[in-house]
């Protein structure tokens, strides 16, 4: 299933902060617009679209057996009524990181950074969708989701300034933190 982001003047979410974190960022917009379909969401002319980015979703990767069921085990479904913060998240990775065996990557993402041990205690209050978008010619390698209820903000802010911190994070060549409400 393709997922399709259009940052603009309408939409479910409202944007409430748009920051480049390293790199370029995106154009600022007042609001996020999700669409899903069988193929890609090509942008309609004239468009009220400041900007469109797409992702996939796809098997979970750099997991084993364990780590997969724990992660089923604890993670809230997209969607939940009282998740009404949000934050897109797209990522691009150097080159340096593609080169690396997909064993190296996991020792990276894991062994090293923990990405996964260390985020399953911030299950199931922030729910999150990995979207991959590096083989579709989309500036972003990844596309990253979270919902959260406003409650938990304080538990997101940990979350991603503890994946920033870590050894994996220092291949990041492009990120967007872009904060969301939905709309009333």
């Amino acid at each position: 299933m393709f997922t399709t982001f259009r940052g603009g003047q309408s939409g479910t979410w409202r944007v409430t902060l748009n920051s480049a974190v390293r790199g370029d960022g995106l154009a600022a917009v007042p609001a996020l617009a999700i669409t899903q379909s069988a193929s890609i969401a090509l942008p309609i002319l004239p468009s009220t679209s400041a900007w469109r980015l797409a992702g996939v979703t796809s098997h979970l990767r750099y997991v084993e057996k364990a780590e997969k069921e724990q992660l089923a085990e604890k993670q809230a479904p997209l969607g939940r009524k009282e998740a009404s913060f949000a934050a897109l998240i797209p990522i691009r990775k150097s080159a340096a990181w593609w080169e690396l065996n997909q064993d190296e990557r996991r020792e990276i993402l894991e062994a090293k950074s923990h990405h996964i041990s260390s985020s399953l205690k911030y299950l199931p209050q922030v729910a999150r969708q990995l979207y991959h978008c590096r083989d579709l010619g989309e500036p972003f390698d990844f596309i990253t989701w979270f919902e959260y209820a406003p409650e938990h903000a304080t538990e997101f802010e940990e979350l991603v300034a503890m994946l920033r911190a870590t050894e994996e994070w220092t291949f990041v060549e492009r990120e967007v933190d872009v904060r969301l409400r939905l709309a009333e």
